[in-house]
């Protein structure tokens, strides 16, 4: 029986990411491991059987479909999505963020109490990147308005920021312990994730109310605000798995999903399914959660932190340092 390839999963990637390729009679006879080109670019197998081939993603690769070859497996061809650098040089801790106009928002959050140069850089969807704000220390998690403006929280000093069209910052919300994770209601209200245990809710004045309590963060919490009205939430423990969790509108907490590991950023796609990302070793990226069922890995990708969607249906994943974009994702099914 010859040798075939009959899947590869995930069917997104970025550099660095690991992805399978599934088929049958893989040949494992020679003392090295079997060649895969991936784009026309030799990628690294760090594990093989005769059924499946775990393949580094190289770097260099241009944006969109990507071939998948074998070398003794001739005219077997497979595809997957490559998602490319389109801005580097970051501090990501959370999502990234696109506007109305199709403009992401990147961070240089930098260490505690850091005062940078430029907090908040602003990337064109020509992949132009301009400085945008400055003066925000540690500036942590960012949520478009219902005004159509940029609110970026700090969570050295504990308060959410409200950013004009020309980058100047006026105090929205304070007192909000680690403010991290950022997510606006429909109704214009805001959800702020503080690590240490506490989900605020502030009022379109910036008023503030204790909304609900889950563990401590080590790191941060992440937030999404769903199409069913209720509250999504991530935040990475000292212990092996985490939750994703759901908050209704009374503030009443339930576990969505407990086996993540180091989940981080989340966020809602134009068609309203959840995306959460994962930065746990081995098999990380970007997982979808449906309705019933286990989450499933749609991108493969290194110590990745946030993702964040624009209304094309363009993808952008990040990890601290780079942020790595995939156009018309739906459109590719």
């Amino acid at each position: 029986m010859p040798a075939r390839v009959t899947a590869i999963h995930p069917f997104w990637a970025i550099e660095g990411g690991q992805i399978s390729i599934v088929g049958r009679e893989f040949s494992l006879q020679t003392p090295s491991l079997p060649e895969v080109r991936i784009g026309g670019v030799a990628a690294r197998v760090i594990g093989a059987s005769t059924t499946e081939l775990r393949v580094l993603v190289p770097s260099g690769l241009d944006e969109g479909p990507a071939t998948v070859n074998i070398a003794d497996v001739p005219g077997e061809t497979g595809f997957i999505g490559v998602a490319t650098p389109f801005a580097a040089g970051l501090h990501q801790v959370d999502n990234p963020v696109f506007d109305r106009d199709g403009n992401l928002y990147v961070t240089y959050s930098g260490t505690r109490g850091q005062q940078v140069p430029v907090s908040i850089f602003r990337v064109r969807p020509n992949g132009t990147r301009e400085t945008f704000s400055s003066g925000i220390v540690n500036p942590t998690s960012m949520a478009i308005g219902p005004d159509g403006r940029l609110y970026v929280s700090s969570r050295f000093e504990g308060v959410v920021y409200r950013v004009a069209a020309d980058g100047s910052v006026e105090i929205f919300a304070t007192d909000l312990g680690v403010a991290c994770g950022l997510a606006f209601a429909e109704d214009g209200t805001l959800f702020v994730g503080d690590r240490s245990g506490t989900i605020f809710l502030v009022d379109r004045n910036g008023h503030t109310t204790t909304f609900a309590s889950l563990p401590a963060s080590v790191a941060a919490f992440h937030l999404a605000y769903g199409p069913d009205q209720a509250l999504y939430v991530t935040g990475p423990t000292l212990s092996s798995y985490d939750s994703l969790y759901r908050i209704d509108a009374n503030g009443s907490v339930a576990t969505r999903h407990a086996w993540f590991g180091r989940p981080q950023g989340l966020a809602f796609d134009g068609k309203g399914a959840l995306f959460v990302v994962e930065a746990l070793a081995g098999m990380s990226g970007l997982y979808r959660v449906p309705a019933h069922g286990e989450p499933v890995l749609v991108l493969a990708g290194p110590s990745l932190v946030g993702v964040a969607f624009d209304s094309t249906g363009g993808l952008v994943v990040s990890s601290n340092e780079t942020a790595y974009r995939l156009q018309g994702v739906h459109r590719k099914g």
